[in-house]
């Protein structure tokens, strides 16, 4: 039986691992992705424990499987997290890389903002949270892209 539970478990954890979408947290290297698999990067800023439309942005888009999956296949997907709870606070690197990112793309502060770019940097299209389907956000994701 243990034998049996053990396989079991890392089955469900290899096509967890597979499915999982693989958010990237240093711009040098969504960049340097996005250049070898000519992808464009979404750039989304969150605060993943205070912003309600984030939290919902990653319920109802993020975390969906056809979501997770259209992604792993077409975009570079790039985090910059804001949190402000002490428990899910961020490196003192990150929280600087993520302040430089803000400094840059997101210099009003809005939170969810959703930016389109290219392998080099530059802006396509921003957007933000909305209540739709995974399908629809990403038909809005790709009019960005050129």
């Amino acid at each position: 039986m243990n034998k049996f539970l053990s396989v079991a478990l890392l089955f469900l954890a290899t096509i967890t691992t597979v499915n999982a979408q693989e958010w990237q947290t240093d711009f040098a290297r969504a960049k340097e992705i996005a250049s070898k698999e000519n992808r464009p990067i979404i750039l989304v800023f969150q605060g993943s424990d205070w912003c309600a439309p984030c939290i919902k942005l990653d319920r109802e888009v993020w975390g969906t499987e056809a979501f997770k999956t259209y992604a792993k296949k077409h975009y570079v997907m790039l985090q910059a997290d804001f949190p402000r709870k002490s428990k899910n606070a961020l490196s003192e690197e990150q929280t600087k890389a993520n302040a430089k990112l803000a400094e840059k793309y997101n210099k009003n502060g809005i939170f969810p903002f959703v930016i389109v770019l290219n392998n080099k940097g530059e802006v396509l299209g921003e957007t933000s949270y909305k209540k739709t389907t995974p399908e629809n956000y990403i038909k809005e994701l790709n009019t960005f892209v050129k």
